[in-house]
């Protein structure tokens, strides 16, 4: 990673051991994102966004899946519109899932918060190109 780049935190918001250990892994290992941070559900989340004390350590993206237990992706989303303008940062968010459902697919792309839809495994190379674009802002489309 370019050390002349913005420091770039992304978050997962994902239950899926196995899916967030590799994603988690894939970052770590192509040195993507400078931080990362891990909810298991849209509560955890939406509780760390909200919490003053993590208002210097938010995140520049999170990637949130659709199903999860307690607060779902869809409920983080409605949850997130509602904090959004009291966080200071802009939080580009994608929506990543496993489903090829075609309601869930227009559902996301016809909500302004939501940067992409993402299918699951996520294709490194645009994940790569979303990790670039955060660290160079003038090139990132802002959806916030």
């Amino acid at each position: 990673m370019n050390t002349e780049n913005k420091i770039v935190t992304a978050g997962i918001v994902d239950d899926d051991e196995i899916f967030t250990y590799g994603f988690k892994k894939l970052i770590a290992i192509r040195r993507l994102f400078d931080k990362i941070l891990h909810f298991n559900n849209g509560k955890e989340a939406i509780d760390y966004l909200t919490d003053p004390q993590n208002s210097n350590h938010l995140p520049d993206v999170l990637f949130v899946d659709i199903n999860m237990p307690v607060m779902n992706g869809w409920e983080f989303n409605a949850a997130f519109e509602e904090i959004k303008s009291q966080l200071g940062k802009n939080i580009t968010i994608y929506t990543i899932s496993s489903s090829v459902d075609l309601g869930d697919i227009k559902r996301a792309k016809n909500n302004p918060l939501i940067a992409d839809y993402l299918l699951k495994p996520i294709d490194e190379l645009y994940l790569a190109e979303i990790a670039r674009k955060l660290q160079n802002p003038t090139d990132m489309e802002r959806y916030n």
